[in-house]
């Protein structure tokens, strides 16, 4: 019998600075995923696969390949034929557990569907604070241009940490060198490329039917000053009695902090992102001019935002940063407030 509880909050971290390093966030993945493959049990996860270039759910049993799984996706996963694996697997290994964890439509899906197969008492299921998807498609067509221009696409990584946890480096390893994919991370951001159904996700709620809800956990340098790490630090919001055992179980490889629904706000925990006012113009220019045009189009910054940005950086006023809209530009045909 699983029973659902308030929500409980912790920050947490690995202690294992290795591992916090390789993961996008605090390390939450990494913890509860270990908790399952050290014991001979599975995990269901998204994984990236370079050959194809989408993301898709696997079986997992070994961290060697729980490792190729790490780190955030900015693409919609694939559920394929997991379904079907994972009831198979727990046929086979009915002494075994399995660890499910992925987006909240995905997670709340497979949560009812292990109820209808009647093995939930065998899974727990994790989800994960999501912005929305974006389209597959969309993804894929700018990895082969990526690749058209540098070479095979070898590695990827949404969240390197090189300068930091609240600023990440999103790039490709392609041709032997690294290239930065910001244009593409602009559109994630900006809202334009993300599935109709995200924009009204039931899921952007603390309150879940899942086990344990994991994230980063955004604005912690600001509600839990003393707790914050550069490197990286998750969100734990526990929902029912299973996700506190499992919790109790791996907080052994944690720094962790008890925290609550306040301190860790934020907008994906209160209301789904809100649709882009280009959303439609976005689309329209993709299907009529392709992928490049695009991100060209939507994913750079133009030159005056960027002076715009530069000035912010450079002048203050009384230690405070000047206000953006009192900050005025010289352009070649006028002269007006940015």
């Amino acid at each position: 019998m699983i029973t659902e509880v308030k929500t409980k909050v912790y920050a947490g971290r690995l202690k294992d600075r290795a591992s916090l390093l390789r993961s996008s966030s605090g390390g939450a993945f990494v913890a509860l995923s270990d908790c399952f493959l050290d014991n001979g049990d599975a995990v269901v996860c998204a994984v990236y696969n370079y050959e194809d270039h989408a993301t898709e759910f696997q079986l997992i049993e070994n961290r060697e390949e729980r490792d190729k799984s790490i780190g955030s996706k900015y693409m919609q996963s694939k559920p394929g034929k997991i379904y079907k694996i994972a009831e198979d697997w727990l046929i086979n290994h009915p002494e075994k557990r399995l660890l499910f964890v992925g987006m909240g439509c995905q997670a709340d899906g497979f949560r009812k569907f292990a109820e209808m197969k009647g093995f939930r008492e065998r899974v727990w299921i994790v989800d994960i604070i999501c912005h929305g998807s974006p389209s597959p498609r969309l993804w894929k067509e700018y990895a082969e241009s990526v690749e058209k221009k540098y070479g095979k696409i070898t590695y990827l990584t949404f969240k390197d940490k090189r300068n930091g946890w609240k600023a990440p480096t999103a790039y490709v390893t392609a041709g032997g060198q690294e290239h930065l994919i910001k244009d593409y991370v602009k559109v994630f951001y900006n809202q334009c490329a993300l599935r109709l159904s995200c924009y009204e996700c039931p899921y952007a709620t603390t309150e879940r039917k899942t086990d344990m809800t994991i994230g980063d956990f955004w604005h912690i340098e600001e509600t839990i000053p003393d707790f914050y790490d550069e490197k990286g630090n998750s969100i734990f919001l526990i929902h029912t009695d299973r996700g506190e055992q499992l919790f109790e179980t791996v907080k052994v490889k944690l720094e962790y902090r008890l925290s609550d629904t306040k301190q860790c706000w934020q907008a994906n925990l209160e209301a789904p992102t809100k649709r882009s006012e280009q959303r439609d113009e976005f689309w329209n220019d993709y299907q009529r001019k392709g992928v490049d045009f695009v991100m060209k189009k939507y994913g750079t910054t133009p030159l005056k935002t960027k002076i715009k940005n530069k000035l912010v950086k450079l002048i203050s006023i009384g230690g405070q940063t000047l206000n953006p809209d009192l900050i005025y530009y010289v352009d070649y045909s006028e002269r007006r407030a940015a």
